[in-house]
């Protein structure tokens, strides 16, 4: 944290607390999000913040992206997925985008005029990215997509839509590329919005692509075939985002349980006041602490072009896990009121669960790892 950034907290908190807070039920029941909100996002300049200015970006670092992913959570709302928009599918064109395309794409992205997702995971095919089926075959000036996608963040009102496919499919990884999709292109669909545990309020859909043509300028790269190892450079930043949701969902289930356990009595005194509490919040704040610094050390390193695949795949499982045993630690000393839908503890739960699935599942993460060992 620097000047800029406590500056730029303040920013990010006055916003999530006037354009998120007040809204987080009706989005629960809606499954998604108010399309508007960003529209608003873009005007007070939160969207694309780690893009560089001459793309319509903010200039920043990966370390506004951070401080805005915590005044999210702070917020109570775990369904706007700005993160994903922000710091994965915005940094897949600045990566491998033409300049033609940057300019094309990004200040879009970055006014909220579109919402971006990508397109991974198919019906049959999870962490397993080279067996994908979906297909984009080349037909002169076009590619021509078929496929289904599934459990797509922002899939409920992407505008601007990576699609990991086949452009060889006599190939595995060698055969992949990304492939840019336009909502508006006829033959593109939208399934239902799907009914998840958590996360309620982020509209998670099945994507179709019927025969669905683009033009070859939309292939995101200078060639095919690349997109397995843009996937692989890419994944490290999601994979810090989930560290960064994990360890700010400690701090704030941490937060929550002491002031619920200092102000509810049992048996005369307060929750608090029982050794087993003070122990098991002694156990959960010094988790968070060395969370915390892991993570900001990943997160420095990151910043330096430094953070390697091994160690943050470390970060990914590790601050995931663990968030979730703090989690679970904290909603028993609320009792039955744990289970309770209306309390915050029990929708960090469900809402962290996921961080140990997606972003590669944590026994993938250790895969990764072990063969460094």
């Amino acid at each position: 944290m620097d000047e800029d950034l406590d500056a730029f907290r303040d920013l990010a908190r006055t916003f999530c607390e006037k354009e998120l807070s007040p809204h987080t039920e009706r989005w629960i029941e809606n499954k998604q999000v108010d399309r508007e909100l960003w529209h608003k996002a873009g005007e007070v300049g939160l969207l694309c913040l780690s893009i560089p200015e001459e793309y319509g970006g903010g200039g920043g670092t990966f370390a506004h992206e951070t401080v805005l992913i915590e005044e999210q959570a702070r917020a109570g709302d775990g369904g706007w997925g700005v993160a994903l928009h922000n710091g994965i599918v915005a940094h897949y064109v600045l990566a491998y985008g033409t300049e033609e395309q940057k300019h094309a794409w990004l200040p879009k992205l970055a006014s909220g005029e579109w919402v971006g997702a990508i397109a991974m995971t198919e019906p049959g095919t999870g962490s397993d990215l080279q067996n994908i089926k979906t297909r984009a075959i080349r037909d002169g000036d076009e590619y021509v997509v078929n496929g289904s996608k599934t459990f797509i963040t922002n899939g409920g009102q992407c505008d601007f839509v990576i699609v990991v496919a086949k452009t060889d499919p006599t190939k595995g990884a060698e055969g992949t590329s990304l492939i840019i999709v336009e909502s508006e292109r006829a033959g593109f669909r939208r399934g239902r919005v799907l009914d998840k545990i958590g996360l309620k309020a982020q509209d998670t859909a099945e994507l179709f692509f019927d025969d669905v043509r683009v033009p070859a300028a939309n292939l995101l790269g200078s060639a095919e075939g690349q997109g397995f190892v843009q996937l692989m450079q890419q994944l490290p930043q999601e994979r810090l985002i989930i560290g960064v949701t994990s360890v700010i969902a400690m701090e704030l289930a941490l937060r929550e349980t002491l002031r619920y356990t200092k102000e509810r009595e049992a048996f005369g005194r307060p929750v608090f006041s029982f050794q087993n509490t003070k122990f098991t919040l002694a156990e959960v704040a010094t988790e968070a602490r060395v969370a915390r610094v892991f993570l900001d050390d990943c997160i420095a390193k990151h910043l330096r072009g430094e953070l390697d695949i091994p160690t943050v795949a470390m970060l990914k499982w590790w601050t995931s896990d663990r968030a979730m045993k703090a989690i679970d630690e904290c909603l028993q000393l609320f009792g039955g009121y744990g289970y309770m839908s209306e309390y915050p503890i029990a929708r960090m739960f469900t809402d962290q669960r996921v961080q140990r699935i997606y972003g590669g599942t944590n026994e993938i993460m250790k895969e990764i790892i072990s063969r460094t060992l």
